[in-house]
Formats: C-alpha cells, sequence, structure tokens
C-alpha cells in the first residue's frame, strides 16, 4: 500500500519500494498468482513514473530483479515495460535510466542462460524462451544505439566510470550474444553513418557499437565487416580524440581475442597486413597511459591466437625485438597512478614469450631473461617509506618474478635449457631475495617460478634446499593466505618430479607439515585435494621410502573417501569439490603404489579393500567428471600392477570393474587407452 500514488510522503514510498524489492525472492506464491502477480506488476509500473528520481530508480531496480526471478511470468507486461524503459532511457535523469537499461540486460542474461541450458535438448519440462530480445531487436537497438552518443569527457580516464554510454554498450554486447547474426544489419548503418563524422563523440559511438557486437555473431557474418574495416580501424589509433584511440585499441583488441585464428582458411590476419598492424600497435603502445594499456592488451591478444599454432607463430618471430622492448618501455613508463598499464604490459610480454617460436627465439629470450632479472634486482633497492611504497614494490616484484617463470618453462622445454642452467644460482639468489621481503602475492609468484627452476634444472636443484626449505614450509603452513599454501603444495609436486629420491631428506618436514594442514579446520577446503596429490608425488619420487608415511597418510586418504559419502549432492560448488577430492585420492593412491611396488608391495594389502569400496562407490555416483573417471580407472590399475597375484582374490569378489572398463570405451581416447592398460593388467593378475 505504501507504493499507492495517494500515499503523499515520499520517504514512505521509496522504503516500501524498497521493502519490495527485498521481498522479491520470496514472492514467488504471489507470482504464480495471476491476480496478485498483475497487482504487483501495475504498482511497480506505476511507481516507475513517480515525481521523485529515487523512487523511479528504485521501481526499476525492482523490475530488474522480477526481469531476472520471474522470467516465466512477463509476457503480458513487456509491451508496458518497453515503453517504461524506452522513454527512461530517452529523457529521465541517469540513476534511472541506468536502471532501465539494465532491465534488458538482465533479460538478455536470462535468455542466454537459457539457449546455453537447453542447446541441442528435446527437454519438454524445460523454461520457455519467450524470445523478448528478439521480439523488440528492431526498436531496442536504435534506443541503445543513442545511448552511445552520450559520452562524458574524459570517462576513457577512469577505468571504473559507468554511465550511460558504458550500460548502453554492455546491453548491446549482451544483446548480440542473446541473437548472433540478426543485430548485426541494425547496428552496422550505425556505424557507417558516424564514423566519419567530425563530432568526436559520433566517431567513439561508431567504433564502440562495432566493438561491442563482436562476440555472438558467426565468424561468417563478421570476418568480411573486419576485413573490409581493420585498415580503418588503424588509421583511427591516430584520431586526434584520445577517447576514440581509447576505444579503437579496446576493439581491435576484440577482434584479435574473437577472430583471429591464423589456422582458418581466411584469416583476418595475414602475412600481408601483419608488419602494418605491428607497426601501429607498436607506435600506439607509446600513445596516454590509458590508450597504451588497452594496445598492449590487443598485442596480448594478437600473440594469444598463435598459441594453438606453434608452426605458425614463427611469422612473429622479426617482430619479437621491437616488441619486447615497446612493452617494456611501457612498463617503465607506467607512472603511480597507472598500475594497470605496467601489469598489461607484463600479460603481453608474457604472452610473447609463450607463443615465440624455439630454438630461433632462444637467444632473444636469453637477453630478456637477463633484463627481468636486472629489473628484479633494482626492485630491492626501491626507499620503502609507507605501506603504499611496500605494497609497489610487492607488486612489481610480482609482475617480474611471472615474467622469469613464463621464460624459464620456455627455456626448460627445449634445447636451450643450457641458458637457464648458467643463470640458476643468480635466478634463485633473487627468489630467495623476494621471500626475505615478506609479502603474500610475492610469495605466490616467485613460489610459481621456483617450481618452474626446479623442473628446468632436474637434480641440480637439490644444493639450493637447504636455504629454500624454510621458505617452503612457512609457505605450507601460510592457512590464512591459502592461495600460498596450495601453490606451495603445487611447488612441492614439481620439486618431487624434479629431485626424484634426492628429495628424501627434505620429506619427514615437507609431510608433517601437509599431515598437520589435513588436520586444520581452518585451512581452506580447496588446499586439500591438491595436498592427495602431493603426497603420490612423494612416494613416487622416494619409492619404498614412503613405507614410514602409510601408517599416517592412509588413515587421512580413508577419512577423506568417507567424508565423500555425506557432501550435498544438491549444491553444485559441494559437487565439483566432491570431485576434487576423489581426484586427489586417487592421484595419491596411484602414487602411493607405483612408489612402494616392488619388494615392499604386500604393504598396501591391507589397504586394498577399502580402496576398492570407495572406487565401486565413485563408480556409482553419476556426478563424477571424467577427470575422476580416469583417475580411478587408473587406480584399479595400479593396484593389480603392484600387487600382482595377491589382488586376484580382491578383483574376483569385486566385480563391478568389469561394468566400469565397459563404460570407458564410450569416452575420449585418453581414457579408452588408459581403460585396456587397466584390463590387461588385472587379467593378468586373475589368470596368475
Amino acid at each position: 500500500m505504501g507504493m499507492n500514488q495517494t500515499e503523499l510522503s515520499p520517504e514512505v514510498r521509496l522504503a516500501a519500494v524498497k521493502a519490495l524489492y527485498n521481498a522479491l525472492d520470496f514472492a514467488e506464491s504471489n507470482f504464480a498468482n495471476e491476480m496478485e502477480r498483475n497487482y504487483i506488476m501495475k504498482v511497480v509500473c506505476d511507481t516507475v513514473v513517480s515525481k521523485e528520481v529515487e523512487i523511479r530508480q528504485a521501481a526499476f531496480e525492482c523490475l530488474v530483479a522480477i526481469g531476472s526471478t520471474y522470467y516465466v511470468h512477463l509476457e503480458p507486461y513487456m509491451q508496458t515495460i518497453f515503453n517504461l524503459t524506452a522513454n527512461a532511457v530517452k529523457g529521465d535523469e541517469e540513476p534511472a535510466a541506468l536502471q532501465a537499461i539494465e532491465f534488458w540486460s538482465s533479460i538478455c542474461d536470462e535468455e542466454i542462460e537459457l539457449q546455453e541450458e537447453y542447446e541441442g535438448s528435446d527437454d519438454a519440462n524445460s523454461t520457455v524462451n519467450y524470445r523478448f530480445i528478439e521480439k523488440a531487436l528492431p526498436s531496442l537497438v536504435p534506443m541503445l544505439l543513442e545511448t552511445l552518443l552520450k559520452q562524458e569527457e574524459d570517462q576513457d580516464q577512469d577505468d571504473n566510470v559507468w554511465n550511460i554510454s558504458m550500460s548502453g554498450g554492455t546491453c548491446l554486447g549482451l544483446i548480440a550474444r542473446t541473437v548472433c547474426d540478426a543485430i548485426v544489419p541494425l547496428v552496422m548503418p550505425f556505424v557507417e553513418g558516424n564514423i566519419t563524422k567530425p563530432d568526436w563523440h559520433c566517431r567513439e559511438a561508431a567504433i564502440f557499437a562495432f566493438g561491442s557486437i563482436l562476440e555472438g555473431p558467426s565468424v561468417e557474418k563478421l570476418a568480411p565487416l573486419v576485413q573490409s574495416g581493420l585498415d580503418f580501424l588503424l588509421n583511427t589509433t591516430k584520431d586526434p580524440n584520445s577517447q576514440v584511440r581509447d576505444t579503437t585499441a579496446w576493439t581491435l583488441g576484440r577482434v584479435f581475442e574473437l577472430l583471429h585464428s591464423p589456422a582458418s582458411a581466411n584469416p583476418i590476419i595475414t602475412n600481408a597486413n601483419l608488419p602494418r598492424i605491428m607497426n601501429v600497435l607498436l607506435e600506439s603502445s607509446k600513445d596516454v597511459p590509458n590508450v597504451a594499456e588497452k594496445v598492449c592488451g590487443a598485442i596480448y591478444f594478437l600473440a594469444q591466437g598463435y598459441e594453438d599454432a606453434e608452426s605458425i607463430s614463427s611469422v612473429l618471430t622479426p617482430f619479437l625485438p621491437n616488441v619486447i622492448s615497446a612493452l617494456l618501455s611501457a612498463a617503465d613508463r607506467a607512472d603511480t597512478t597507472h598500475f594497470r598499464l605496467r601489469a598489461s604490459a607484463y600479460e603481453a610480454l608474457n604472452e610473447i614469450v609463450r607463443v615465440s617460436s624455439i630454438p630461433e627465439t632462444s637467444v632473444i629470450l636469453g637477453q630478456l631473461l637477463q633484463e627481468i632479472m636486472r629489473r628484479l634486482n633494482l626492485t630491492f633497492d626501491l626507499h620503502i617509506l609507507s605501506s603504499g611504497d611496500k605494497e609497489k614494490q610487492s607488486d612489481l616484484q610480482a609482475l617480474l618474478c611471472g615474467a622469469l617463470q613464463v621464460i624459464i618453462q620456455k627455456l626448460s622445454s627445449s634445447d636451450a635449457k643450457s641458458i637457464i642452467a648458467q643463470t640458476a644460482d643468480q635466478l634463485m639468489f633473487l627468489f630467495l631475495r623476494v621471500f626475505a621481503c615478506h609479502s603474500s602475492t610475492v610469495h605466490e609468484e616467485a613460489m610459481l617460478a621456483i617450481g618452474a627452476l626446479a623442473y628446468a634444472t632436474g637434480t641440480d636443484f637439490v644444493k639450493y634446499m637447504p636455504e629454500f626449505f624454510k621458505y617452503l614450509e612457512a609457505g605450507l603452513q601460510n592457512y590464512e593466505e591459502y592461495q600460498v599454501c596450495s601453490i606451495s603444495v603445487g611447488v612441492v609436486g614439481d620439486i618431487c618430479r624434479a629431485l626424484e629420491d634426492k628429495i628424501l631428506p627434505f620429506c619427514d618436514g615437507i609431510m608433517t607439515v601437509l599431515l598437520k594442514d589435513l588436520s586444520n579446520s581452518m585451512l581452506n577446503r580447496s588446499v586439500k585435494p591438491p595436498i592427495f596429490s602431493c603426497f603420490g608425488d612423494i612416494a613416487l619420487a622416494i619409492g619404498d621410502n614412503f613405507e614410514k608415511y602409510l601408517p599416517y597418510a592412509m588413515p587421512m586418504l580413508q577419512g577423506a573417501a568417507e567424508l565423500l559419502g555425506v557432501l550435498d549432492h544438491t549444491d553444485d560448488d559441494m559437487v565439483d569439490y566432491g570431485n576434487q577430492l576423489r581426484r586427489g585420492i586417487f592421484e595419491a593412491y596411484s602414487g602411493i603404489l607405483q612408489g612402494i611396488k616392488g619388494a615392499k608391495a604386500q604393504l598396501m594389502i591391507p589397504y586394498a579393500g577399502h580402496l576398492l569400496q570407495f572406487t565401486e562407490a565413485v563408480y556409482k555416483d553419476g556426478s563424477r567428471d571424467e577427470s575422476v573417471t580416469k583417475a580411478a580407472v587408473a587406480v584399479l590399475g595400479d593396484l593389480a600392477d603392484t600387487l600382482g597375484p595377491s589382488s586376484k582374490d580382491l578383483f574376483k569378489s569385486n566385480l563391478f570393474h568389469v561394468e566400469f572398463l565397459r563404460e570407458c570405451h564410450d569416452l575420449d581416447d585418453e581414457v579408452r587407452d588408459t581403460a585396456s592398460w587397466v584390463q590387461g593388467m588385472i587379467n593378468q593378475a586373475l589368470v596368475s
């Protein structure tokens, strides 16, 4: 009643609208009843045209919530809602207009979800997709295109700005994903009509419209437009207006992210236009910081396109020295207010390294390695006077350690390993100095870089362990910043693979901390599955020396297996976590079985029955994903392989494996191959 126009006090009406908004989640029965629904919708629609902007805004917020919560009931009201939102977008004050656009964005979200959910499904019970967006398209798109012309001066300077033109462009992008090709003919006349106008607002709006509709429509529909418009976009990077240049760089990034596929029959980037594209991007990387940041993003996506096409990525090699130099200059230019430019420049640099073609670039990458090490060394001399300075030092160290990790990984996967061998001592010295600076973000990046270095140096890494171990131990005990703990667990796995049995002297310390982690109720649950996998890595590295840890590790594995029996299967997050935990448990068992195989194999007999029961329970559970299936099948093979004839009776009395292996033959090649190997192992055990 408080929302009625007869209520004179605006405060009461506003409170009433907010109360309705908060109650909408619980109004299911009201919306199911036509009379009550009609009443609620009438009151909300009447309130949308109140005198007070705050009340209009709150009423539109109710409409947005109704749109996403009660989509199925909206059809009778859509014409009225369209008229109300159109009037608000055209003429209302910004707070109300933004919510009016948000209503259509929320309808897009609903319809995109419905399309994804029921793609290829003939489920008659599925929620009806009313295709409201498709029906409103001819009026909705022109209305949104008009909003793009309402930019604010200097909005490109603030990454967090949210105004009517940003909101309109975002909604346009969602519409493109909802209706796909149908949006293109409605937007292109606007683009073509505004792109050469003298007023910068028109030029920027045209490019923003084009960039917004690149995700959704088919490549066949977009490629010809992009191919004919690419040269124009490259020229527009020289536009006198910085907002136009900013949007152009963003749009180029979108083109490269969504449409650049070197292996396709009709690629957007060719040997003919690549030199011009690279020249334009390198020149634009010197633009004002907000434009340069988008240009770095475009370089990132351009490089990423070559990730799956290694043979073709050598087309980038001639540009490598200049790209590296431009990105390092951009990173240096980033003053205190534009940390994002620096991060964007290093992300682009990392991607360029990832896709570079070895061995032809190994000399250049070796020089880059020295340069990043020099930069990391300089961070230790920064004057730290405040917590802000400390944070800046940490952020920079994190970026540099991240770059070193990528370079080490790239060089270690090839004949260029000697470059890493020559610099390993200096690298480790730098990483240990970073740890001494104490900051969790850097801990993560330096830890990951050390994992890469361990992989690259193999058993030689053992000489760093005495000094490094205290930092590893601290990382493994960092319950508060659980990401650091999780990454440290992963690095233990890297070191196990690198050192093999040379890790033995450190295993008591590592196992003690890992067992403590598992018992600690404060530790985020997501770290526990990797810890179990890590048991497997340790056992593989130290072989039957793992015997001494069996009495501690096995009860933990059995306890976790029992916990899985009581997980809530109606909660998607719990189902995901259950799958991670299962995979971790199976990986632990596989590693331990393979590690103990041989003279001490009999030690595993007491645990075999429980393992088979657990595997059968997982087999019968419909919520397991394919990675769990693969790990579960593999463990059956490891059990038969390690115990040999001793497993004969177990497999005879647990026949579920017959059906399980048969099911695997309908899955992908990798699972099929694993299943064939497992079948062979079980057969050997049964005939022994």
